[in-house]
């Protein structure tokens, strides 16, 4: 049997707060990058650059889709703990409750495969521009 750790609510809740600045600042990140590249569009029109280009929208459209979903799932753990926190008002800052490893695994992740991702567009603008 693993135990799961304990944190404080105020420590779930600041890191919720954060997670959900990251995911908004990706998805703007996103939108800008999916701008350049209708820029990088009009300039080429050979069968490889456009696969390569194709291929960078379907990522963002993915990442954006993953987006969402830690977005809710963030929102949705925080109700839960906001929950807690009425429940039991004197315990946010006294009692341990369980820590969300799976959603930080999550972010974790997602972070490797978005930062993988910009590196690989930063090259791909590199070459075109």
């Amino acid at each position: 049997m693993m135990i799961k750790d304990k944190v404080y609510l105020s420590d779930l809740h600041f890191e919720h707060v954060q997670w959900m600045s990251e995911l908004r600042f990706w998805e703007e990140e996103i939108k800008s990058f999916t701008k350049r590249l209708g820029e990088v569009v009009v300039r080429y029109t050979s069968n490889e650059i456009r696969s390569k280009i194709e291929h960078f929208q379907n990522q963002f459209i993915l990442h954006d889709e993953v987006i969402d979903i830690l977005k809710k799932d963030v929102k949705k753990h925080e109700n839960q703990i906001a929950h807690d926190a009425e429940d039991h008002p004197v315990a946010i800052n006294r009692v341990h409750f369980d820590d969300h490893t799976e959603l930080r695994d999550r972010m974790d992740t997602q972070r490797n495969i978005y930062g993988t991702l910009k590196s690989e567009y930063y090259r791909f603008l590199t070459q075109m521009m």
